[in-house]
C-alpha cells in the first residue's frame, strides 16, 4: 500500500498548497491512502468544518487534529457529523469525535488511523497516551483487518515521540509525530518493521517562525512585548510530510521517505 502522511496545515496558504498539490501527488504517485495534520489551518489555531471540507475534497482521506482540536468553534459539531476527521484519543474523555477509526483506502483496503498527545512540555496534562493507544492497538492487530495502521502522535518532546514508535514497533505501519511545525532528518524503519518519523513538519511558509509571520515573533523575542496578534505567514508554501510503501500481508513498512514538495525546502518523494 502507498501512503502519503502530510505535516501541519498553517493557515491560508498551507490550504492553497493542500487543493492545488494534493491532486497531483495523488494521482502521480497512485496513492492508496492519505492523512493530512489540519490542526492549525484556519487563521493558525484550530480546524472549522468548511477548511476541512476542503482538504478532503482535495484528496485527504483522513484530518487529524491536535491540541488546538476545538479551537475553532464550529468543529465540537462538526466533528459528530464527518468521520474522516479524528481528535487525540486523550484528548478529553467529554470531546465529542473519535480519537481512532479504521478507513477504507482506495484500493479496497482497511487502513487504522489513531491520533495522540504526548504529556512533556504540553500546556494541559492531557491523559497518559500510551494506556490509550494500547486498547486500539490490540483491538486492530497489524495483518488481520487493519491492512496498514497510521499513528500521529502529536506532541513536542522528541523523546516521547520516540518512545512512542517503539512503543508501536511491529504494531503500526507508521508513527509520525506532528505538532512542532520543523521537520526532522530521521525517518526510519525500526526493528519490527514501523516506519517511524519524528516530525513531519507543516505544510506552510517555511520564511517564517514556525508558520507564522516574522514580524511579531521576532518582536517579541527582541524586546519582551507583544504588539499584534500571530499572522499565518502566506509566501510559497511547502508541503512536508512522510511517504510509506507497506507490505500487502503483514502491513509493515518497507519504504520510507521524507517528503519535501515546492517552497524553499526542494525534496520530493517517492
Amino acid at each position: 500500500m502507498k501512503i502519503l502522511f502530510l505535516g501541519d496545515v498553517m493557515g491560508r496558504a498551507g490550504r492553497r498548497a493542500i487543493s492545488e498539490t494534493l491532486p497531483r501527488l495523488r494521482k502521480d504517485w497512485r496513492l492508496d491512502f492519505v492523512v493530512v495534520n489540519g490542526e492549525n489551518a484556519t487563521s493558525g489555531a484550530g480546524l472549522s468544518g468548511a477548511h476541512a471540507r476542503t482538504m478532503l475534497d482535495a484528496g485527504a482521506d483522513c484530518v487529524t487534529l491536535g491540541d488546538h482540536a476545538f479551537d475553532q468553534r464550529d468543529m465540537l459539531q462538526f466533528i459528530e457529523q464527518e468521520p474522516r476527521v479524528i481528535r487525540p484519543l486523550n484528548f478529553s474523555k467529554a470531546a465529542p469525535g473519535k480519537g481512532a477509526r479504521l478507513f477504507t483506502a482506495r484500493n479496497g483496503r482497511k487502513v487504522l488511523v489513531a491520533q495522540v498527545l504526548g504529556q512533556v512540555f504540553m500546556k494541559r496534562p492531557f491523559d497518559d497516551p500510551f494506556s490509550a493507544l494500547e486498547p486500539v492497538l490490540k483491538t486492530h492487530p497489524l495483518g488481520g483487518q487493519a491492512a496498514a495502521a497510521i499513528v500521529d502522535v502529536h506532541c513536542e518532546a522528541t523523546s516521547e515521540k520516540m518512545a512512542m514508535g517503539h512503543f508501536c514497533d511491529g504494531r503500526a505501519s507508521l508513527v509520525v509525530g506532528t505538532h512542532t511545525h520543523v521537520p526532522t532528518a530521521d525517518a526510519m524503519i525500526l526493528p519490527g518493521g514501523t516506519g517511524y518519523l519524528s516530525d513531519a513538519g507543516m505544510c506552510g511558509d517555511y520564511a517564517s517562525v514556525i508558520g507564522m509571520d516574522k514580524a511579531e515573533p521576532l518582536r517579541r523575542f527582541i524586546t519582551g512585548m507583544p504588539r499584534d496578534r500571530f499572522q499565518p505567514a502566506t509566501g510559497p508554501v511547502t508541503l512536508s510530510g512522510v511517504y510509506v510503501e507497506t507490505d500487502d500481508r503483514t502491513g509493515k513498512t518497507t519504504r520510507i521517505e521524507m517528503v519535501r514538495d515546492g517552497g524553499l525546502l526542494q525534496q520530493s518523494a517517492p
